[in-house]
């Protein structure tokens, strides 16, 4: 491993938005949090399912993330579907904001991770998914890995 992953803990992820939709591009942003929120991710408690993120006024945000409440915390505790801001460069948010105004474009994100003590949020620019393109990459990965099993057995002789 790189020095650079060993600074990287990885909160949770949204494996099912590689199954619904073709990711095009992918993107880093920081998110804006408040204190016992930085303190349920780091204890693992949070839920990107049905998460996305859209841009409005020119500022990037993350809706439906869910972050419990912290359990040692007061009545100071978060709103756990609050919308949270995220942290980018304009030009990028601007440029975000273009492609998706195309036909079918959407920010999904696919995973949320601490890169060196710093809240971190990977977006994907992506298409949704047919469920006949579902089922063709699934034949596919079956095709591939019956091929890669036959290979294997075919070597052992």
């Amino acid at each position: 491993m790189g020095k650079n992953n060993s600074s990287i803990k990885i909160v949770c992820e949204n494996r099912k938005a590689r199954h619904d939709f073709f990711i095009h591009e992918t993107f880093e942003a920081g998110i804006a949090l408040v204190g016992t929120e930085v303190k349920s991710l780091r204890a693992g408690k949070a839920n990107l399912k049905d998460s996305f993120a859209l841009i409005k006024n020119n500022e990037a945000y993350l809706e439906n993330f869910h972050i419990s409440p912290y359990e040692h915390g007061n009545i100071f505790n978060h709103d756990p579907l609050r919308r949270r801001k995220l942290l980018m460069h304009k030009a990028e948010i601007i440029r975000l904001f273009s492609k998706t105004q195309e036909k079918g474009l959407t920010l999904v994100p696919l995973k949320i991770y601490f890169s060196k003590g710093k809240a971190k949020v990977e977006l994907a620019l992506a298409s949704g998914k047919k469920n006949y393109d579902k089922r063709q990459v699934l034949a596919e990965k079956t095709a591939k890995r019956e091929v890669e099993r036959a290979l294997r057995e075919r070597q052992k002789y």
